[in-house]
């Protein structure tokens, strides 16, 4: 059996980048452009942070873009069922999607997810979209990573981190469609599969129960519960969900709900019933660091069980704050909250720390769950995973990318992410180059 979140390597392939065309920072020429040579080498003779050198970091410094055409729009989804945030509840996906178009004709596609109370609202998010993409039409052709740094100054900090990664998505994507290659390849190309946990929603026991048979049949073997509203209703749930399948793995998410007392109290209650959680997530306040480093020695002493700090991350100050003092076992890092630079900074700052990682997402489609699997795959280093929201979504605006088999994800070597979003783009031109089919 797969363990939640492991990557099922196969031989990895690096990429080295040449310049075929020389550069120009007027419009009217061509833009730079790159031979791509596939070099196999075997996992063990390649370390995964050389790996990542060669295709992303090199990629930045060297591939210039020229933007013209960058737009944003609403991207709204209803939920199968509500999803539990914290003390409130979401019934929709209200995000915003960003296309930019290159020069050369491919298109790269980004999501903003918009969570009231995380992220701000749907119009908000819009404005700096708008913001953001009118800056990368008025520009001159530039490197990727000046592109990048100007995102940044643009929208910066904890406030526009989930704008920033949308932004940040769709400039990845439409650089790897040029350079056709698949952005797990280009993060690193460690693996070309991912399984994920399942999130059971907000629901009633009978209907907790029902969703547990139905995912255990279909594979999934780690649920992840949301709890710490109500704790005889929580145990309900769990014991729904056990009666079931008795032999899947909880991530149980307090989202902040209990204090420290109570989640000892919590803990003790699950092992009496013979439920030991993979990972107890944000079990206290996230300011209460006292209360989380109390809670993670006495679930990890007595039972096992790995504390995952998630809301009171913000930063990598943050991460770094929950190393040195060895405040959780676990970090929980998610695009829309560091932007996808920032979390591949906060990945080079853990690789080394025994601290291990989760990687998880807001409520979105399979447009930013996509490209967040993607770079999971790709770095390989990433312990658990929990990139799940498009299975509780009523409809799929997304056409290609990765291909689900029940809780694995594949990935196949069409460039980019391979797919494009369901709207209709009067603007493009190169539907095959820049997968942008109305």
């Amino acid at each position: 059996m797969v363990p939640v979140g492991s990557a099922l390597f196969s031989p990895t392939c690096n990429f080295f980048f040449s310049p075929c065309v020389s550069r120009s920072l007027h419009r009217s020429q061509n833009v730079i452009k790159f031979c791509v040579s596939n070099v196999m080498a075997e996992t063990t003779t390649v370390r995964t942070s050389e790996r990542t050198s060669l295709g992303f970091k090199n990629l930045t410094e060297t591939f210039w873009v020229d933007v013209q055409r960058a737009e944003g729009r609403e991207l709204n989804v209803a939920l199968s069922a509500p999803l539990s945030l914290g003390l409130s509840s979401v019934e929709n996906v209200e995000n915003v999607a960003i296309r930019v178009e290159l020069s050369n004709g491919c298109v790269g596609w980004g999501e903003v997810a918009v969570v009231p109370l995380v992220t701000g609202d749907q119009t908000k998010a819009l404005v700096k979209v708008r913001e953001a993409c009118q800056f990368l039409r008025q520009s001159p052709p530039t490197t990727l990573n000046f592109a990048l740094d100007e995102i940044a100054r643009i929208l910066p900090g904890s406030e526009f981190a989930s704008v920033r990664a949308g932004v940040e998505m769709a400039l990845i994507d439409a650089v790897a469609n040029s350079i056709d290659i698949p952005l797990w390849r280009l993060f690193g190309g460690a693996s070309n599969s991912l399984s994920t946990a399942i999130t059971i929603p907000a629901v009633s026991p009978a209907e907790a129960s029902e969703l547990a048979s139905k995912y255990c049949k279909l594979g999934f073997s780690t649920l992840k519960l949301n709890v710490g509203r109500n704790i005889t209703a929580d145990f309900d749930v769990l014991q729904a969900i056990h009666a079931v399948h008795p032999h899947c793995s909880f991530i149980l998410d307090a989202n902040e709900g209990y204090t420290s007392e109570e989640a000892v109290e919590v803990l003790g209650k699950l092992n009496d019933m013979g439920v030991i959680p993979v990972l107890f997530e944000q079990p206290v306040h996230r300011d209460d660091w006292s209360g989380l480093h109390d809670v993670s020695n006495f679930a990890r002493d007595t039972y096992g069980i790995s504390v995952v700090a998630d809301e009171s991350c913000r930063s990598l100050n943050d991460v770094q704050k929950v190393m040195q003092e060895n405040l959780a076992s676990v970090v929980n890092i998610k695009l829309a909250k560091f932007g996808v630079l920032g979390t591949l900074q906060i990945i080079k700052a853990t690789r080394k720390s025994g601290l291990h990682l989760m990687i998880d997402g807001m409520i979105e489609t399979r447009l930013a769950t996509g490209f967040a699997l993607h770079l999971a795959a790709g770095l390989g280093c990433i312990k658990y995973v929990n990139l799940n929201t498009p299975f509780l979504l009523s409809e799929d605006p997304f056409v290609g990318g990765c291909e689900v088999s029940g809780a694995i994800y594949n990935f196949t070597n069409a460039r980019g992410q391979g797919g494009f979003l369901k709207w209709t783009i009067v603007s493009c031109t190169q539907v095959d180059c820049c997968h942008g089919k109305p």
